[in-house]
């Protein structure tokens, strides 16, 4: 029988499922000591009108020491009622606003490699500006992959 998906990746939930507006949304730190990869899925549910930004940060650990940006170049977008296939779209200055869509879906995608592993970042964290006054939902999923060991289900990202 082959491994089990959760035997394989660790699944973490990054930003809870909330309403978030008026508020900025920072999501949980992960460690990608023992993952080669990381894939954030951002879900929106209903969405009044907000088009929030979305940036990646770096750190050196857990705690968020020494926070820097991470520069990341494309985003893939499906609308899940409607949408038949994922669109690949580019991203600059680091940054993208979700589009004012609900049920959209928007993954990111990032290699360990593409940290500042020379200056010790091993950490990442998913961030979210507020919509303004816009009655917004979503959550944010992490998907960590290229486990270093593989079916060790024990591997918590969320610690140094």
């Amino acid at each position: 029988m082959p491994p089990h998906l959760v035997e394989l990746m660790g699944i973490e939930i990054s930003n809870v499922p909330k309403d978030i507006t008026g508020s900025a949304q920072s999501g949980d730190w992960f460690s990608l000591k023992n993952y080669s990869h990381i894939t954030f899925i951002i879900s929106q549910g209903a969405w009044a009108g907000g088009t929030p930004a979305v940036t990646l940060a770096q750190a050196t650990a857990v705690a968020g020491t020494s926070e820097k940006a991470l520069a990341f170049t494309k985003r893939w977008t499906k609308v899940a009622d409607t949408g038949t296939v994922w669109v690949e779209t580019a991203v600059t200055s680091n940054t993208f606003n979700l589009p004012a869509t609900a049920n959209t879906i928007n993954l990111i995608e990032v290699e360990a490699a593409e940290l500042d592993t020379d200056g010790g970042f091993d950490c990442v964290q998913l961030e979210i500006a507020t919509p303004g006054s816009n009655a917004d939902l979503l959550c944010a999923i992490a998907i960590l992959s290229g486990a270093r060991y593989p079916q060790a289900i024990t591997q918590d990202a969320k610690v140094d």
